[in-house]
């Protein structure tokens, strides 16, 4: 793994497994020949019988021709994005992706107040006044793609 990428990769990991909950992480992984490949890996977790936690399955998908030509995510970015809690960049990808406040809270499953209340928060830890911004920090970060 890149050692710019790891702290970002780790925080994920634990995230989702303290919470239980999917993830999706993009970094760069070293190859045989000593380069590096973007890989997008995403989990969701499973229960067992019971429901007990089972662990995730995942996914990694090698990523580095979609991603040629395109920018290395900035370091800033990505730390103050992934301040957020894992519902607030979810929030953030939903509507940095083009959908209102009132279609994020539907595919999220949360009430409107909820999801407002989270794009509130999000404004305020980015320090930035309007979703145009929002939409810049998330694709600096690389949680989207311009």
């Amino acid at each position: 793994m890149h050692p710019d990428d790891r702290d970002l990769c780790l925080e994920t990991y634990l995230k989702a497994f303290a919470t239980r909950q999917p993830f999706g992480v993009r970094y760069r992984l070293r190859r045989a020949d000593g380069e590096y490949s973007w890989v997008e890996v995403a989990g969701v977790p499973r229960f067992g019988d019971g429901g007990a936690f089972a662990g995730f399955m995942g996914s990694a998908i090698d990523i580095s021709e979609r991603r040629r030509g395109i920018f290395t995510p900035d370091e800033q970015s990505v730390r103050l994005v992934f301040s957020l809690t894992e519902r607030e960049r979810q929030v953030l990808v939903l509507i940095a992706q083009g959908n209102s406040t009132k279609e994020t809270a539907s595919q999220l499953g949360i009430s409107y107040k909820t999801a407002d209340s989270h794009r509130s928060r999000i404004l305020e830890k980015l320090g930035v006044h309007e979703t145009a911004s929002m939409v810049r920090y998330a694709i600096r970060a690389g949680l989207i793609e311009a």
